[in-house]
């Protein structure tokens, strides 16, 4: 469901996607478009108590929750908040998009891999080395642009408590690409999330 700017309830996510439609739409490389936006979503993460609303917190034992925010008509935004119990974890995935991530609760786990192999287009014989780690607390704020791919495993490990984060997108973030490590395969899924 896209929702437009004019029905946003909230002034304060009103003016914060209007603005990140305006500098993401005069910055077509994603690094400057990151660069740009990353100051909106630490501003915005500060203000998150006038926008969100209980049904925005949604979570479940069977995994990380993903709950709609906004979605633009023409699919070139969507904003997510990200729920994450203790155990929690997304699988090993890009995103095909640049994204910027607030964290508003917790401390949130980021895993890096790095693509050994040259082929970026390939599903197949994809070899990855874990790279760093990243652990962000409230009020962080990070970003990441699809070229080089930025593949990450993120959660919350078993002995933390929930993380809730928010997440802006430079498309309908409605899929992505998973990648079984063992394997050296990689394949593109459906993801879903919580209207609101």
């Amino acid at each position: 469901m896209s929702i437009t700017t004019s029905q946003l309830a909230s002034p304060a996510l009103a003016a914060f996607v209007a603005e990140a439609q305006s500098r993401s739409r005069n910055q077509p490389d994603p690094a400057d478009c990151v660069l740009a936006l990353a100051p909106l979503m630490l501003h915005l993460i500060d203000q998150a108590d006038e926008f969100l609303a209980p049904r925005h917190y949604r979570a479940s034992s069977d995994g990380y929750t993903r709950n709609l925010v906004y979605e633009a008509a023409d699919k070139s935004l969507s904003l997510y908040v990200l729920v994450w119990l203790p155990g929690q974890w997304t699988p090993v995935h890009d995103h095909g998009s640049w994204g910027v991530v607030g964290v508003l609760e917790g401390v949130l786990e980021e895993r890096s891999y790095v693509r050994l192999s040259p082929d970026r287009g390939a599903d197949e014989e994809i070899d990855l080395a874990r790279g760093g780690i990243v652990l962000l607390q409230r009020g962080a704020v990070t970003s990441f642009v699809p070229n080089p791919d930025h593949i990450h495993v993120t959660g919350v490990p078993a002995e933390r408590p929930r993380a809730v984060s928010l997440h802006l997108y430079g498309r309908s973030m409605s899929n992505f690409n998973i990648y079984d490590v063992p394997a050296r395969t990689r394949r593109r899924i459906e993801v879903a999330h919580n209207e609101s």
